[in-house]
């Protein structure tokens, strides 16, 4: 009587084993997105482009204007007046010189601290804009009469029924209609619209890995004894 030998389950082996490179899981992502330095530049060559700009008519206006001369320059549109303003446009707040001298600081350090984060170049030409013409009248506020922090903004810019301003307050104006426009359109302050795929090697907003494929080991492959019994049922 033949005894029954049981079946050889040890599998063989059939082909080369996996190897460990495998099943390494994917990389991280890379490091952040590094911001080209010209759009801080364009910011700030903006801003000193407005402030000299508005430094400079403002010495020409108090050397060679007397304070409430008037000079036709395209009448009857256009007039230089001569005008020491202490409150905001329109004469707003007159007795509160020293309010808007604390909002300009405000204002001018919250746009230095964004220099390093625009990566667009509207933005970068907008906030310039604003900083340069936030300068331009914070200096007079702190430098001009009657006193420090309490001075009187030169404004010499004169329209048919409008404010009397300069080139300072021109440029907040331009600054914040581009802002707005920038905002409608969807375009943020890393150059981006609204809804548009991030850099996937930016860590702020990872992308989720790949997961690897597990790799087929030994264990998972019929032996040959499974074979057998399937061919023949």
């Amino acid at each position: 009587m033949n005894e029954h030998q049981p079946a050889d389950t040890t599998p063989e082996p059939d082909g080369d084993p996996p190897h460990p490179a495998d099943s390494t899981p994917a990389t991280a992502p890379g490091p952040a997105r590094r911001i080209p330095v010209r759009y801080a530049l364009t910011m700030l060559a903006c801003a000193l482009i407005v402030y000299t700009a508005d430094q400079l008519t403002k010495w020409w206006v108090v050397s060679t204007m007397t304070e409430g001369q008037v000079t036709p320059v395209l009448p009857p549109l256009l007039s230089w007046r001569f005008f020491r303003n202490p409150g905001a446009a329109f004469s707003i707040g007159t007795d509160y010189t020293w309010v808007f001298t604390i909002i300009m600081v405000v204002v001018s350090v919250a746009l230095l601290l964004q220099v390093r984060k625009v990566a667009s170049r509207g933005w970068s030409v907008a906030l310039g804009l604003v900083l340069g013409g936030a300068l331009g009248n914070l200096t007079d506020r702190l430098l001009r009469e009657p006193s420090f922090g309490q001075g009187h903004v030169v404004d010499f810019i004169a329209l048919p029924n409008f404010a009397i301003f300069n080139i300072a307050d021109s440029a907040v104006v331009s600054g914040v209609t581009l802002i707005c426009i920038l905002t409608l359109r969807g375009i943020g302050l890393d150059g981006r619209r609204d809804g548009e795929p991030t850099d996937p090697t930016d860590p702020a907003d990872p992308v989720k890995p790949t997961e690897p494929a597990k790799p087929t080991t030994l264990t998972d492959r019929p032996g040959p004894a499974q074979d057998r019994d399937d061919r023949g049922r």
